[in-house]
């Protein structure tokens, strides 16, 4: 069965490299293995090379270098997307795998952050939270052009100058038609772990 694109994006080393290469960038294999100074060379050219074959990305530019050619990798126009059959024509099991997926790239992420020998949740503004609101369609596309448009202005920052690398993950998860009607809470819930000192938890 062929990999889909769904699934080919939703590995954590992949997607981490699509992240380097948003709003434009252009990076070598050596500069991508010095920002994800984490990876392996020989994983980051086993990654990229899936990347590239998907067409997810693509090379603008070979240049040699001591005898060998060094490839400058982008993203491709729409390359981080899935497809329609990714979103509206896959059984539920495998809906369920993409999920579980992206879950686990972020409690990777979150397990390699309280795994380090020193760090104040607080402080680094560590803030998980959960919010239900009840919108109409256009409500819901305002609210996200509303939260897009912030963010955009920092995502051509390149990493130094005291910057930190800060994951901000959204996962929209709309209710089930047939449960609406009898949700058991029907105000907001949130659990902001940035502000559990102030809230007693």
């Amino acid at each position: 069965m062929a990999q889909s694109k769904a699934d080919l994006i939703l590995h954590p080393i992949r997607m981490r490299i699509i992240q380097a290469l948003v709003n434009g960038r252009r990076r070598t294999t050596q500069q991508l293995v010095k920002e994800l100074e984490d990876i392996p060379q020989a994983t980051m050219y086993r990654h990229l090379n899936k990347l590239l074959k998907a067409g997810v990305l693509e090379v603008a530019e070979e240049n040699k270098v001591r005898g060998a050619v060094e490839k400058v990798y982008y993203l491709s126009q729409g390359g981080e997307d899935a497809t329609p059959a990714d979103t509206t024509e896959r059984a539920s099991g495998e809906h369920m795998a993409f999920f579980l997926k992206f879950a686990s790239s972020l409690i990777g992420d979150f397990s390699a952050y309280v795994q380090q020998e020193k760090y104040d949740m607080r402080q680094d503004g560590v803030s998980i939270r959960q919010v239900q609101l009840y919108l109409t369609d256009e409500e819901y596309a305002q609210l996200l052009e509303d939260m897009r448009r912030p963010m955009q202005k920092y995502t051509g920052n390149e990493s130094g100058e005291g910057r930190r690398r800060r994951m901000i993950s959204t996962i929209v998860i709309p209710g089930a038609l047939s449960g609406l009607t009898g949700g058991a809470d029907e105000g907001e819930e949130q659990n902001d772990v940035g502000r559990a000192n102030e809230d007693g938890n």
